[in-house]
């Protein structure tokens, strides 16, 4: 059993490092709530055990203080939506006497959501003594953020150095998280496939490079398959290419060789004149693309092999799209994928997908609940694949 589940809350505030940075249209509704659902368990268990919740987050990137586009005000009615029953309060401040007050005056079994963290630049500079004055309002610190735990900010990583060892702690999301990244990182059952995607090898090197030690297959498709085409001496038309990255692209090539890692590129594609979903399309070996065309998808023949290396796979990592999937013309690929990562879990894969498209894409195409687990956080879990040590936890651990 883990800390937080068995720590009893009662009579607590408990002080709960959330992502809550969620999109908002121009009406300041909410037009994608997961992150906040995605805290749920943890609140509902602090306020079960009849503690106090403070809740505190991040929205958007307001660069000069307080600014209404960014408050988390907008956030406080879908909050009490999302908790019937409980009293859900908002302070105007962060820290200072407007938040102690609202904390202070907490009742057992309340929630307190304070102002937008990054109204103060100190919050990104973790400001030592920033981090403390948030620490006061609290008795426990849990952090329950792994989209932010990547980054050495005053809530994330430190201000747990002001509470004991035994009074900072993670929360049941960010503990679901570590816990799949760790089952795929140090205990992952063979074939492991990774399947890597997205628009550019520059940002997935030291991801491919650290998979290469794991990885029995690592499937690459989206636009950063063309230059690993090109590297290889194939036609590729106006399709996406890093130039400056066909060295590099070789260079993972011929590690994996050396390694026995097996890397699936795409044998063929569905590529169009123009990037629009009105453009003329056809179908190409993705190493013959003629000119004035480009890869938007892989296509038939990819799917199907990408499809059987995954459903005798054991472990998946998915991070990134096959293609275009926003422009239904392209997204043929990515929802072929994500039929086989179900049709592989259905039958005992551990499937964990991440990075903000993958999991666009597994919600829109409705496989959210056929994976074993979607991660919230992008940018933490990419640098968590890339061996980094993310300051959020380290923290928690110290």
């Amino acid at each position: 059993m883990s800390e937080f589940s068995k720590h009893s809350f009662a009579g607590e505030k408990a002080l709960v490092r959330v992502d809550f940075n969620v999109p908002l249209n121009d009406k300041f509704e909410i037009t994608d709530d997961t992150r906040m659902r995605a805290a749920l368990p943890t609140i509902q268990k602090i306020l079960k055990d009849g503690g106090k919740v403070i809740l505190m987050s991040h929205l958007g990137r307001p660069k000069d203080g307080p600014t209404d586009k960014y408050s988390l005000k907008h956030l406080v009615k879908h909050l009490a939506d999302l908790l019937p029953g409980v009293k859900v309060h908002f302070a105007e401040d962060c820290i200072g006497e407007k938040a102690s007050t609202a904390a202070n005056s907490l009742g057992n079994g309340e929630v307190l959501l304070l102002e937008n963290l990054r109204f103060y630049k100190e919050e990104e500079k973790g400001d030592k003594a920033f981090a403390e004055k948030l620490s006061k309002l609290g008795d426990v610190y849990v952090n329950d953020a792994f989209g932010t735990a990547h980054r050495a900010h005053a809530s994330t990583a430190v201000i747990a150095e002001f509470f004991p060892k035994n009074k900072r702690m993670f929360g049941l999301l960010m503990e679901g998280e570590v816990a799949s990244a760790e089952k795929v990182l140090h205990q992952a059952a063979k074939p492991f496939t990774a399947i890597i995607g997205g628009a550019k090898v520059s940002d997935k090197i030291l991801i491919i490079e650290n998979l290469l030690e794991k990885a029995t297959d690592i499937i690459i498709g989206g636009g950063m398959a063309y230059t690993f085409m090109k590297a290889q001496g194939g036609k590729i038309g106006k399709s996406l290419c890093e130039e400056d990255r066909l060295d590099t692209a070789t260079d993972l090539l011929k590690k994996a060789a050396a390694k026995g890692v097996n890397i699936h590129l795409p044998a063929d594609s569905i590529i169009a004149d123009n990037f629009s979903n009105d453009a003329n399309t056809s179908a190409a070996p993705s190493n013959a693309i003629p000119d004035g065309w480009m890869g938007l998808d892989i296509g038939p023949m990819a799917a199907d092999e990408f499809s059987n290396v995954l459903k005798r796979s054991k472990t998946i990592l998915w991070n990134g799209p096959m293609g275009v999937f926003e422009m239904s013309k392209f997204q043929h690929g990515t929802r072929k994928v994500a039929e086989a990562v179900a049709a592989a879990t259905a039958t005992g894969a551990f499937s964990l997908v991440g990075g903000g498209d993958s999991v666009a894409a597994v919600n829109q195409f409705g496989f959210a609940d056929k994976v074993s687990y979607v991660s919230t956080g992008g940018g933490a879990m990419l640098e968590y694949f890339e061996g980094k040590e993310l300051p959020g936890i380290a923290a928690v651990k110290a």
